[in-house]
């Protein structure tokens, strides 16, 4: 029992450390998109693609990094995937030009998804399932106290010492982590060990997925972009039909077509994340390309959101532990709607208290969605499919996050095209605001019914996926 008691707090610790570096690192970098664009005189689209790339090369390699795991061990994935995200951000500080920026942000994505697809499913095969909402609570609170301390400790970084400090921090945050998992984790998950992996339906996936994305984003400033964005339609519609067909697949159709609750927990997912992630890029340069705050006051206003999400996330879970999770996240995906359509008003004229409380309202909405949705995904598989639930999960959230930055991309692309920020005319930017926002309210809203379509799961069986 002492045994189980210390590998499950070294896990933990070890998990929620992971969990802090990837959000941090996205909302700090956030903060600092006009630094990095005056110092090497980008584009939009260019600098777009700093976050961009990193969340696109983290969803397509999350899936095969996911089942790989449940092959070759958990941990194992999980240290080369802290190995490989301290190692590039040591690199994107060396960055020479935007595109070397871009290109070392990518090989950070291929870390953070081998990081995404095992944390959630260590801490789910290490503790007890009548304390699961409770851990996966504790990890989103986690997540929440990167995405608060991002904003504030990444935009007086970037105000004081410039972009890369931020990247620095990330390496002395990585090195310890990648310690405590090689030498505190004293042991292996590996489910799926004599199960082979699909290569070919994880180049399918990875590269259709790629190519979906970046031809959508570019639509506006890359003639072929529509071409490569359909090719990709084609390969991903490829990829899921060999998934159907072959004995041990990458991803197991079974569990979206014979599991309602897994199937409509991860539209949910996908919606919510398509609809908000953008939300901190698009006001990071509404506050200080229109309203004219340098990065560290942009990043206290910022700051409301990710807090309440951070204090509110323990409860949340503990009451999907106790209460239906498809009402608690419901619910959090309704203020969520509400929140995204009230920023439809946000002008040259916005006063700061406006910003703020809708921002704390957005807090709330996801705090109460998330940890409840992550807790219904968890909890309506069995235990050899915890790899795959949790990499289809994470796969969820960054093919949201991947889609809601293309999307916002595209509709500044169409307003400003290839202009510097700098030479943006600020109402064309907040016409491109608004149109984003409206179109993610709308989303959001569609997700409720999805939210709630996943049924009552307390006292349900677990299906058979086999």
């Amino acid at each position: 029992m002492a045994q189980d008691n210390t590998l499950r707090k070294y896990s933990l610790i070890t998990v929620m450390l992971a969990s802090f570096m990837t959000p941090f690192m996205g909302s700090a970098v956030n903060l600092a998109i006009p630094a990095i664009g005056e110092q090497f005189n980008s584009s939009t689209f260019m600098l777009s693609w700093v976050v961009s790339g990193y969340l696109l090369s983290s969803a397509a390699l999350l899936l095969p990094f996911g089942r790989l795991a449940d092959i070759l061990g958990r941990k194992k994935i999980f240290v080369w995937g802290i190995f490989v995200f301290t190692l590039s951000s040591l690199l994107c500080n060396l960055a020479w030009s935007i595109q070397a920026l871009v290109f070392f942000r990518l090989l950070q994505g291929a870390g953070g998804a081998a990081l995404f697809s095992t944390g959630m499913a260590i801490l789910t095969s290490v503790f007890p399932p009548q304390e699961r909402g409770k851990v996966l609570g504790i990890n989103a609170a986690t997540v929440y106290t990167g995405l608060s301390l991002g904003p504030v400790l990444g935009g007086a970084m970037n105000q004081h010492f410039g972009w890369q400090s931020i990247f620095y921090l990330n390496v002395l945050i990585g090195l310890p982590v990648m310690l405590l998992a090689v030498w505190k984790i004293k042991a292996e998950w590996a489910d799926a060990r004599s199960e082979r992996f699909d290569w070919n339906g994880a180049a399918l996936y990875s590269v259709g997925l790629g190519s979906l994305m970046y031809g959508f984003s570019a639509m506006a400033t890359y003639a072929p972009a529509k071409a490569l964005a359909a090719a990709g339609l084609i390969l991903l519609v490829l990829f899921v039909r060999r998934q159907a067909k072959v004995q041990q697949p990458m991803l197991n159709i079974k569990l979206l077509s014979g599991n309602t609750a897994f199937a409509y927990s991860n539209l949910a997912a996908f919606i919510n994340y398509s609809a908000t992630f953008a939300v901190g890029f698009l006001l990071s340069l509404y506050l200080q390309v229109v309203l004219g705050y340098n990065s560290q006051t942009a990043g206290l206003i910022l700051l409301s959101q990710p807090v309440l999400m951070a204090l509110l996330s323990p409860f949340a879970g503990i009451l999907s532990d106790r209460v239906e999770p498809r009402i608690v996240a419901s619910w959090g995906m309704g203020l969520t709607t509400i929140g995204l359509a009230l920023f439809y008003f946000i002008g040259k004229d916005t006063p700061t208290w406006f910003i703020v409380a809708n921002l704390a309202l957005l807090g709330i909405g996801f705090a109460l969605f998330s940890s409840p949705n992550n807790n219904a995904i968890m909890g309506s598989v069995e235990k050899q499919f915890y790899g795959i639930a949790s990499s289809t999960l994470g796969t969820m959230r960054l093919t949201g996050q991947a889609a809601s930055m293309a999307l916002a991309t595209l509709i500044i692309d169409l307003h400003i095209g290839s202009a510097q920020l700098n030479a943006a005319d600020p109402g064309l930017l907040i016409k491109s605001f608004k149109i984003s926002f409206i179109i993610f309210a709308v989303a959001c809203l569609g997700g409720i019914f999805a939210s709630l379509a996943r049924g009552d799961m307390r006292g349900a069986s677990i299906p058979d996926e086999r």
